[in-house]
């Protein structure tokens, strides 16, 4: 019976993770859209960075109890999610159009921070030293990322007249307030009952950060992606996908670390490998006719289903 309640906990959990991260959103889009930066500027940054955030409530919170293998897991685990899962299923909804500009600088820089990763766990721990390491990184991307947009005048701007109207940045805060206090108390309700439901029958941590947790707190990105690309948003899709996968490393483990060292198993290694092989394959699926078609899409889906059965197999 007592499991029964933990489940129902876990759910109730992902649903306010889900809402949180859908309120958070809506207010920083908002309060963005007023700055007319580009849709890819706006995807790599406010909105990966606001989808991003189950992830980083979670992340913390598993660090602060000591579950390291459940704060790095979601990381490595929400990363596989968004490119095999995510993209491959908005990709299938609606082929999307890549810019040249994503396989030139963003994709590069996400495969960099995925390898910077590897490099840092190498001796078993990621410590403070390499979380002001990553933190440093994540305020340089946002910098970065920011004084692109207004070099480049090729990406479509998003329209701004309907966010300058009186009453957009009292609602958007209120937005914000509630959708961080949802993700507070969803992250707590999830760590806490996953962990239980899956120690109860045996589960290691690091199988639950890679698979349950970390598909639970990929939600925001997936539902963001795919309304952006049946909507024609191509940029603001990819740019959610790459721009949550940089954020996970840098701001996420970066933060996490901070506040309590993240001890890293020898199993995590190889996740962590099998993250670098998704990142690195969409580069020739990106350059092949600049799309990702149907048929790509389902090749991710299928990378992520055999990764799965994997796990379950090493589990």
């Amino acid at each position: 019976m007592e499991l029964i309640f933990n489940f129902l906990f876990v759910v109730a959990g992902l649903t306010m993770l889900y809402f949180g991260a859908e309120w958070l959103v809506k207010g920083s889009i908002a309060i963005s859209n007023k700055l007319g930066v580009s849709q890819l500027v706006i995807g790599l940054t406010v909105v990966s960075f606001g989808t991003s955030a189950p992830e980083l409530a979670v992340s913390i919170s598993a660090a602060m109890q000591g579950l390291s293998d459940v704060a790095l897991g979601n990381v490595v685990g929400s990363n596989i999610v968004n490119i095999g899962a995510v993209l491959g299923i908005s990709a299938i909804i609606s082929p999307i159009t890549i810019s040249k500009s994503v396989i030139r600088k963003e994709v590069p820089i996400m495969i960099g921070v995925s390898f910077l990763l590897l490099a840092i766990i190498l001796d078993g721990k990621i410590d403070f030293v390499d979380g002001v390491l990553l933190v440093v990184g994540i305020i340089v991307f946002t910098w970065y990322s920011y004084r692109s947009s207004k070099k480049d005048t090729d990406i479509e701007k998003i329209p701004v007249s309907q966010v300058l109207q009186k009453n957009v940045f009292p609602k958007s805060i209120i937005f914000m307030i509630a959708g961080l206090l949802l993700l507070i108390g969803g992250s707590f309700l999830t760590v806490d009952n996953a962990v239980i439901i899956g120690t109860s029958f045996g589960i290691s941590e690091l199988f639950m950060g890679l698979t349950v947790v970390a598909i639970g707190t990929s939600l925001p990105e997936l539902i963001t992606s795919v309304v952006a690309a049946r909507k024609g948003h191509t940029d603001l899709a990819v740019g959610n996908i790459v721009g949550s996968n940089i954020f996970n490393i840098m701001a996420i483990l970066g933060i996490s670390s901070l506040i309590s060292g993240i001890t890293v198993s020898e199993q995590v290694l190889i996740d962590v490998g099998v993250m670098l092989a998704f990142s690195l394959v969409l580069i020739p699926i990106m350059r092949s006719g600049f799309i990702i078609s149907r048929k790509e899409g389902i090749l991710l889906i299928a990378g992520y289903v055999g990764y799965v059965i994997f796990l379950l197999y090493r589990q």
